[in-house]
């Protein structure tokens, strides 16, 4: 467990850092404050969302969340809307202005991942992705009761 847990730690400051954002931002390219770069992709992968939720996963300050989604709105990125069961609630969706942005992200991450991969073969990069989503789903899932 404890080489497991360095090897997540290897993979959480990397994909943290500034720089790695940075980047995709540049090879996507496309205009977007690198602060507001992991909130739009979230809101596109996990949308509709709200703010607390969104916040929580990012492990952010809601209110900094809450500032960084008015920002994408602000700018056509996302829209907000009330929770159909719930309307004590708003959520962020993505906007088509939005989704063109992340598709370009996306096509930007293929790019740059064929990169970080191109020494793997096909079988083992299949079996990593499948043995990762099972990680995540348990994580999700979180531990038995």
């Amino acid at each position: 467990m404890k080489a497991l847990h360095a090897a997540l730690v290897g993979i959480a400051g990397a994909m943290n850092r500034p720089r790695n954002d940075e980047r995709m931002i540049e090879e996507a390219g496309i205009r977007l404050d690198r602060a507001l770069f992991s909130v739009l992709v979230g809101i596109e992968r996990l949308g509709p969302i709200g703010v607390v939720e969104l916040s929580e996963r990012a492990g952010r300050d809601y209110t900094t969340v809450s500032r960084q989604v008015a920002k994408l709105e602000s700018l056509g990125l996302v829209k907000r809307r009330e929770n159909p069961l719930d309307r004590r609630v708003r959520e962020a969706v993505v906007s088509a202005k939005g989704k063109a942005m992340t598709d370009r992200i996306d096509a930007a991450r293929e790019r740059m991942g064929h990169a970080i991969f191109k020494d793997w073969s096909r079988d083992e990069l299949d079996v990593f992705v499948r043995l990762m989503r099972r990680f995540a789903d348990a994580l999700e899932a979180g531990p038995p009761a």
